[in-house]
């Protein structure tokens, strides 16, 4: 095989790949409808999707070529998708032409040439190709020939025939019908000369103010004007007056201008699906105000502030605007782009927290006392250890309790009498180990640039007061303590923004409290607390560290009696060690997610939402059964909203 043979062996093996990509969506739902997503997508394997998900049959011109984009966000039916794609082939230039069981598909400016249907009832669609004679009765063909051949496209074909006065236009079937529909409105008998033209859409007063914008500008030459128009608002008419070649033009142009808007009239009611109908209509009554008085003081005609009225339905979430037509489209525009489908974000906070702490404790206290009154009394004693004066007094007291015995070992030697020599000796020795490892993982979700705050926790009493009837002498007074409570516990606070793209910028607030140990002479209880504050950029999906602590205490403590601690060996009697080492990790992090349409919402509330549900299944397994016969509950599966919560 030669190398232009394994090229051309490679470049089909690769268009068959692609257009497999594209045909099988098409195919595997042709019952459920066809869904496609086209980005850069050749003009001519795009053909052969349609053909293999329609079963028609194409001929292409060699002169089709192009890239095509189609983004379909739900499923069509064959002929919804058919007709998206004749849609296409008009956006890049081209027509499809039916000739028997085939269909070609032409550049438009050739389509003219080749059979087509004939009129637009015979069309089976708005970008079909059609040809239509229309009779003219009361209006030269000729003369509407060249006030009527901009309105149609260059591809378009329109000619009069004199004899017959007759014009014969061959275009696509929608803008076929909208010129048949002009010339009927400007075929009418009238040799006066002033004619009333009656408006079905647009405002008498609107027409004209721009078609007498047009005929001053058409007239800068100075010549005279030669026409007249009027508005008669009460009938919403036009009054047009002059020569009548000019009076046909006119007529013309306005039978274009007069055409309804695409959702009619000049009050409309727009139901919103995301956004707040107070707010939105509060939004657009402040920027319709604003733009009619910064208009206020330019040409005559411009919207009076009062024109435009927008509120809201609030019951509905719906918005009733009335404004004139051109301030309508503007209006509805604006709406189309803010009443959209907000991106939601899933934060998760991962914060973890390992301790090590070790220490060791050795120390050795004792007390000798000689017999007779002269006799010497010798005594250790050392504030971390188990001593012997602590005991020896407790005992003396009757208060003597296993708690005055330190942790670890203790032992103890001595000799009580009451003639010669009295001792006593206690060794304390301990060592610790201690390690702690604490994963806290709190989810949040929140819409895009909308604050979201979580709190898990417990509040927790601190005594701020007392008070106590002591030495009173009038009537009794109850004690009492005043009492705040604290939160303890995880609370996260965070404002995303979804830039252009994957990424977002996150402001964060982070804060972590638990209760520690009561230290030696705290009058209450003691919190730990962690905070961090931040704003950070952050990928979809990635993972990024906020911040933490890395902390490593050792205290070492050596307490000894002078000189005598010195001496080796026999100076472990006169001296008591302590060593605390404490290590501590804490590391925050932080991964976002942005969920921008109902499928990723749904992937992630199922993920966490079967979690769940797997871990009350394990632990209704393992249960101890005290009663028989009781399962315990679990929340039901998400494709079963008939369950009653038990299995």
């Amino acid at each position: 095989m030669t190398i232009t043979e394994k090229t051309k062996t490679h470049t089909a093996l690769m268009l068959l790949a692609i257009l497999a990509l594209l045909i099988s969506p098409a195919t595997l739902a042709q019952d459920s409808g066809i869904s496609l997503n086209w980005k850069d997508a050749d003009i001519r394997i795009v053909v052969e999707a349609v053909s293999e998900a329609t079963g028609k049959n194409f001929i292409l011109d060699p002169r089709v070529t192009g890239k095509v984009n189609l983004l379909s966000s739900a499923p069509m039916s064959k002929d919804a998708f058919y007709e998206a794609f004749l849609s296409i082939l008009q956006v890049h230039g081209y027509v499809a032409v039916e000739s028997g069981n085939l269909i070609k598909i032409l550049p438009d400016a050739t389509a003219r040439q080749f059979p087509s249907q004939f009129g637009t009832a015979d069309a089976s669609g708005p970008d079909d190709m059609a040809t239509q004679v229309i009779q003219v009765k009361n209006v030269g063909a000729t003369q509407l020939v060249p006030i009527l051949r901009p309105l149609i496209p260059q591809y378009g074909h329109m000619v009069a025939h004199a004899g017959s006065n007759m014009l014969i236009i061959s275009d696509r079937a929608a803008n076929l019908a909208r010129m048949v529909s002009i010339i009927r409105r400007i075929d009418m008998a009238s040799d006066a000369e002033i004619e009333v033209v009656a408006l079905q859409n647009a405002s008498a007063t609107e027409i004209v103010r721009i078609m007498t914008a047009l005929t001053q500008t058409q007239r800068s030459d100075g010549v005279p004007v030669t026409t007249s128009l009027v508005a008669d608002a009460r009938t919403n008419s036009v009054l047009i007056g002059g020569d009548k070649s000019a009076r046909l033009r006119l007529r013309t142009l306005i039978a274009h201008l007069d055409t309804p808007l695409e959702d009619g009239g000049d009050t409309q009611v727009r139901y919103l699906r995301y956004a707040d109908a107070e707010d939105l209509a509060t939004r657009l009554q402040t920027h319709f105000t604003n733009q009619a008085a910064g208009a206020a003081g330019q040409a005559a005609g411009a919207v009076a502030a009062d024109s435009v009225s927008v509120w809201a339905d609030t019951q509905t979430n719906a918005i009733v605007a009335n404004a004139p037509p051109k301030m309508m489209r503007s209006l509805m525009q604006i709406v189309d782009k803010l009443d959209i489908r907000r991106a939601q974000v899933l934060v998760e906070a991962i914060i973890v927290e390992i301790i090590a702490d070790e220490n060791n404790q050795f120390g050795t206290t004792w007390a000798i006392e000689g017999s007779g009154s002269n006799a010497p009394i010798g005594v250790t004693n050392f504030p971390d250890s188990a001593g012997v004066v602590q005991l020896g007094t407790a005992a003396a007291g009757g208060t003597a309790s296993p708690d005055l015995i330190g942790s670890g070992i203790t032992l103890g030697v001595g000799r009580l009498s009451d003639s010669g020599v009295s001792f006593a000796a206690i060794l304390n020795a301990v060592k610790g180990d201690a390690n702690t490892n604490i994963i806290s993982t709190p989810t949040i979700v929140t819409t895009d640039n909308e604050e979201a705050t979580l709190n898990v926790g417990q509040e927790v009493p601190f005594v701020t007061g007392n008070f106590t009837n002591t030495g009173g002498t009038g009537g009794s007074v109850n004690p009492f303590q005043t009492i705040n409570r604290e939160q303890i516990g995880v609370k996260l606070s965070i404002t995303p923004q979804i830039n252009e793209g994957d990424s977002m910028v996150l402001k964060i607030s982070q804060e972590i409290s638990s209760i520690a140990q009561s230290a030696a002479g705290a009058v209450d209880l003691i919190t730990n607390q962690r905070i961090v504050e931040t704003t950070v950029i952050v990928d979809d999906g990635e993972i990024l560290v906020l911040g933490g602590l890395i902390e490593d205490t050792l205290l070492e403590s050596d307490q000894s009696v002078p000189v005598l601690g010195k001496i080796p060996l026999l100076g472990n009697l006169f001296r008591s060690r302590k060593t605390d080492k404490k290590k501590t990790n804490l590391m925050i992090f932080i991964r976002a997610e942005i969920m921008r349409d109902s499928v990723e919402t749904a992937f992630q509330t199922n993920a966490k939402y079967n979690m769940i549900r797997d871990l009350q299944k394990d632990q209704a397994s393992n249960a101890i059964q005290l009663m028989p016969g009781t399962p315990r509950p679990v929340i039901p599966p998400l494709n079963d909203s008939a369950s009653d919560g038990n299995e």
